[in-house]
């Protein structure tokens, strides 16, 4: 029995010593929230994270735990961590939907795909944001809309109708890229599908001038002279004198851009 005990003392001060000290141990919650807002304010987002998940771990209920998970969605989008922040952001909603604050966590689910980090290198190059992945910016789009929807007389309404504005343009130009691709790997029916989404879905955006076009080339590649002659019907009247009849489907190079250096 004394040989027991004297291993579980042993074992006891292994733990001790091995584990590491948890320098928060004990705070309140009040005491938390204030340490990671501090950290916030330096910019010391790893210390943020660490106290706003502690906080959320020790104290579910109440209101530092509702303001700590709107925090850690900020802390996580300005550390790029977009999955985290989404993750918070979805716990939130699921938690607490009729939350005050919701319409701010819309723009911010918004935001945190409107710019990935990818946006830093785009700085550089000058690539196209309608040539990256469009689920972002579709993820934006849907999360901008539906705050739009919900709380059209929010604070961050007027900016989430500005940013929908230039989604859409960059989405339908999106839409436009894969067309151009289909069509110029002799995919013309798929080219001709997707520049009719365009056409459709997308009214009044400047890409619509490159769609129709892209229609006509595509219903002449496949001998349909009659919808060609539609879609360029169509592209005279809203677009007289088009550029696309000079210049082709190709954009002009922009020389600036370093890629175009190699």
């Amino acid at each position: 029995m004394a040989l027991a005990g004297l291993c579980l003392a042993f074992l006891a001060g292994c733990a001790s010593t091995s584990g590491k000290v948890d320098p928060t141990a004990g705070w309140s919650a009040e005491r938390l929230y204030t340490q990671a807002r501090a950290d916030m304010g330096s910019g010391n987002w790893s210390d943020a994270r660490k106290n706003l998940e502690s906080l959320e771990a020790r104290y579910p209920f109440g209101l530092y735990a509702q303001q700590s998970l709107i925090d850690q969605a900020y802390v996580n989008w300005k550390d790029e961590e977009p999955d985290q922040a989404k993750a918070a952001i979805d716990r939130f909603m699921q938690q607490y939907p009729n939350h005050p604050g919701t319409d701010y966590m819309l723009y911010l689910k918004g935001m945190i795909t409107f710019t990935p980090p990818s946006a830093i290198l785009s700085n550089i190059t000058r690539q196209d944001p309608s040539e990256r992945d469009p689920k972002g910016l579709r993820e934006s789009y849907e999360a901008f809309n539906e705050l739009i929807k919900r709380y059209p007389d929010s604070r961050y309404t007027p900016d989430a109708r500005k940013r929908v504005a230039w989604l859409v343009n960059t989405i339908a130009e999106n839409e436009v890229h894969i067309a151009q691709y289909y069509y110029e790997r002799g995919a013309f029916v798929a080219a001709a599908n997707r520049a009719q989404t365009v056409v459709t879905d997308f009214e009044g955006v400047p890409i619509v001038e490159k769609a129709l076009y892209l229609m006509m080339l595509s219903y002449q590649k496949l001998d349909l002279p009659s919808l060609a002659d539609d879609a360029k019907r169509v592209l005279d009247k809203n677009f007289p004198d088009s550029k696309y009849y000079k210049q082709g489907l190709d954009e002009p190079k922009s020389y600036w851009n370093p890629v175009n250096w190699l």
